[in-house]
């Protein structure tokens, strides 16, 4: 393959504590119980901002829920900036460093604008990833996000690396092999190659 495309979230690193306190701190500052906990949030990711809202704040008019899901974005943003952020997967950057000298690197994700950038600056990753795209950019599920970014950087031949029954669906959606992160968050119904530690894509 001459690409490899990755998820974040249960692929690259574990955000999940940190995002359970922010999104608390979002629904405080909303007149908001705080509710969020690491296992009822853990299922959330890799939806969209508008399901996950649908979950977080049931019952609330879409426009309100989505206000409500920006501010709990926001105070996502602020602990991930406050913390050192130590919660990548092991050999990440080691791995994306050797696989960087053969193949091009991208990473694609249902996330909100500037989560990527953030992750790529705690990690060290900038050098290594040549291009990235997201939710927050497209507003588009993540299999047709997956098809603009390789209509856009001429991707022929690729994987995507992700963990969830959602990835699975959209490297389908986008024509792309997928490889499953078996140490992640999901269990998807089928894989095309399956890894248990992040290093194993350097024997594939």
């Amino acid at each position: 393959m001459e690409s490899l495309i990755f998820d974040v979230d249960g692929t690259l690193w574990d955000a999940v504590a940190l995002v359970a306190e922010g999104w608390n701190d979002g629904l405080q500052s909303m007149g908001f119980a705080p509710h969020c906990t690491e296992q009822s949030i853990r299922p959330l990711f890799g939806k969209t901002m508008t399901e996950i809202a649908q979950v977080v704040v049931p019952g609330v008019p879409q426009e309100q829920a989505m206000e409500v899901m920006d501010r709990c974005m926001d105070g996502e943003m602020a602990r991930l900036r406050r913390d050192p952020c130590h919660i990548f997967y092991p050999g990440v950057k080691e791995t994306l460093t050797e696989l960087h000298k053969t193949h091009r690197l991208f990473i694609v994700s249902n996330c909100q604008q500037g989560y990527i950038e953030l992750l790529m600056e705690k990690g060290g990753l900038g050098g290594l990833i040549s291009d990235f795209d997201c939710f927050g950019n497209t507003g588009l599920p993540k299999g047709q996000t997956l098809r603009l970014l390789c209509e856009r950087c001429n991707v022929r031949d690729a994987v995507y690396v992700g963990d969830t029954q959602g990835d699975m669906e959209a490297s389908e959606q986008a024509g792309l092999p997928f490889v499953w992160a078996a140490y992640g968050f999901g269990k998807p119904a089928h894989w095309d190659k399956r890894i248990d530690h992040f290093t194993d894509l350097l024997r594939l």
